[in-house]
């Protein structure tokens, strides 16, 4: 029985690179030694165990066949014959087929290392197109290995597998879930850009979400957005969101506020009359589709209803702004309101050409907000005990009034 740390924390290793989990594949051991050895059995699928010290998770050698479409299609082996290089020749990328003992030597019959110093996102062998994931995987990588010196690449004949992975319909196996996730965590890599980007170039993108697919070759008004390509400055807004750490509900808010460009008529090109309305349908839609949780859903709809009405605010009369606040429920949750700020902040500077105007509008609907919560709504209530309709208006009133008051002031 031997042990080998594989995978990504052998690759992060390599790049010098912080390891954050290792994960383990023992040759030679059956189950039963393993439980011997006071190891936990957690694999549902395979045999993969939790080391009794560490916690660490060790999995039996194994091969795979597969049996059916889509990435849940598999037959597994496990046997104490099963070879390390067997083991490492079912995994996705040769950059993470790399193993090292415990001695520090380290196992590469797939050439990882090279195509780690490359920069090179290269399959590992032609089982590679058996799991769809991996498309969206190797994507996510994409979007974490993006700045140099890590700027990866994916090979040639990597992506012409995936495409024909595509065209075979694989993609359309992936589970709504499955889907969720990877795109999640692709969003919050450094360069999130990079991941569609691929998901494009294979065709995957137009299986998985077509209505931001359809957003490129789009164009917008070049006074406004000098990049014109609507799927362009899509791209650039998520980077920026990248850049400036936001949250994930923000960042997702930012990759779909602007769906509804893509089914204006051409004939109105570049102008997007009512887009708004149109992209809080296709976010409804695309949420539902991958069962998003509820905090990114909300924020994506409030987002693609009300950017451009953030844009406007300072514009807006002190009952307008009242009414925008209202809409989206900012009175109970404040903080939701201020992160739909910051995706239109995304929106704004995710134009290139334009990075170094200004964006007051956040602050100037940050103090709009602050004003209003500062009435305080039960006394106004007081004056008015048992007559709801009455509470209700006096208290919107006396928002409508700090806010004015507010705006004179900064006036």
């Amino acid at each position: 029985m031997k042990t080998y740390v594989v995978g990504g924390a052998v690759r992060d290793a390599l790049l010098g690179l912080p390891v954050q989990d290792r994960d383990h594949v023992v040759i030679g051991a059956t189950p039963e030694q393993m439980l011997a050895k006071g190891f936990t059995p957690v694999g549902k699928d395979f045999p993969v165990f939790l080391h009794p010290h560490t916690h660490e998770e060790y999995a039996l050698a194994r091969t795979e066949r597969k049996t059916a479409a889509g990435y849940k299609g598999f037959v597994f082996h496990t046997d104490p014959s099963v070879t390390l290089e067997q083991d490492l020749v079912r995994r996705d990328l040769t950059i993470n087929a790399i193993a090292r003992d415990e001695h520090g030597v380290l196992f590469d019959p797939f050439n990882g290392q090279q195509d780690l110093q490359n920069g090179v996102f290269r399959h590992v062998s032609a089982a590679f197109e058996e799991d769809p994931v991996r498309i969206l995987r190797l994507a996510r990588f994409a979007a974490r290995f993006s700045i140099a010196p890590h700027a990866f690449v994916v090979a040639p004949e990597t992506m012409i597998l995936m495409r024909t992975m595509v065209e075979k319909g694989e993609v359309d196996a992936l589970v709504p879930e499955r889907i969720w996730q990877e795109i999640s965590k692709g969003l919050m890599e450094k360069k999130p850009s990079r991941m569609f980007e691929v998901l494009r170039e294979c065709g995957a993108l137009a299986r998985i979400i077509p209505e931001l697919n359809a957003l490129w070759g789009v164009p917008q008004p070049a006074k406004y957005h000098p990049e014109i390509d609507t799927g362009v400055h899509i791209m650039a807004v998520i980077d920026y969101a990248a850049e400036q750490g936001f949250s994930l509900p923000i960042r997702f808010a930012a990759l779909l506020h602007d769906l509804g460009k893509g089914t204006t008529d051409p004939a109105a090109w570049p102008r997007h009359h009512g887009h708004e309305e149109r992209s809080v349908d296709l976010v409804k839609t695309v949420c539902a589709r991958w069962k998003v949780p509820t905090d990114c859903r909300d924020l994506a709809m409030m987002t693609a209803r009300d950017h451009g009405n953030v844009g406007r605010s300072q514009e807006m009369r002190a009952a307008t702004l009242q009414t925008m606040l209202e809409r989206n429920d900012a009175f109970r949750k404040p903080q939701r309101f201020l992160d739909m700020l910051r995706a239109a902040e995304a929106d704004c500077f995710g134009r290139p050409g334009l990075e170094n105007i200004q964006f007051p509008q956040v602050v100037f609907l940050t103090s709009v907000l602050n004003a209003a919560l500062s009435v305080n709504a039960g006394a106004v209530a007081q004056q008015y005990l048992g007559q709801a309709q009455k509470i209700a208006e006096a208290i919107r009133l006396a928002r409508i009034d700090a806010i004015r008051q507010l705006i004179q002031e900064l006036s």
